[in-house]
This record gives structure tokens, C-alpha cells and sequence, in this order.
């Protein structure tokens, strides 16, 4: 039981530890390269701008609604090992 347990928790941290770096990554890639994605405008704004202003939020919900999925997933695995 505690194994199990524990393989849960193991697999929860290593989800989150991933959805951590992307979102790390979905911030600070824009940013390093923000100087040669603003020489692209698209409708009068930079496509660093667009960057920010859309990609990173549409990013972090994309992550949110797919954390929410596994977990539910991973909840309804665990919850059919303790009827067992």
C-alpha cells in the first residue's frame, strides 16, 4: 500500500516538475529571442508581442487543461487499485 502510494506521489512530482521547465521555457525562449522576433510585425505589432500577449497564456491554459486530464486519469487508476 505504501509502495503505491508513494509511486503515486513519484508520478505526480515528475508531471509537475515537467509542466514547471515547459513553463519556464514558454517564458524565457520568447524573451532571448525578442529581438529578432520583433523584425516580423504582424498587424502593426511585433510577433514578440503576440508572443506574449497570446502564445504564452493560450501556452499555460493548454497545460492547465491537460495537468487536470492526467491527473483525473491518475486519480481514477489509483481509486480502481484500492477497490482491488
Amino acid at each position: 500500500m505504501v509502495n503505491k502510494r508513494l509511486s503515486y506521489w513519484h508520478r505526480n512530482q515528475l508531471v509537475i516538475s515537467v509542466l514547471l521547465l515547459m513553463w519556464l521555457l514558454v517564458i524565457f525562449v520568447p524573451v532571448y529571442f525578442a529581438i529578432d522576433l520583433s523584425k516580423v510585425f504582424i498587424f502593426g505589432w511585433p510577433f514578440s508581442f503576440w508572443m506574449a500577449a497570446i502564445g504564452a497564456p493560450a501556452v499555460f491554459l493548454v497545460m492547465i487543461g491537460w495537468y487536470a486530464w492526467y491527473m483525473n486519469r491518475l486519480d481514477a487508476a489509483r481509486r480502481a487499485q484500492q477497490d482491488e
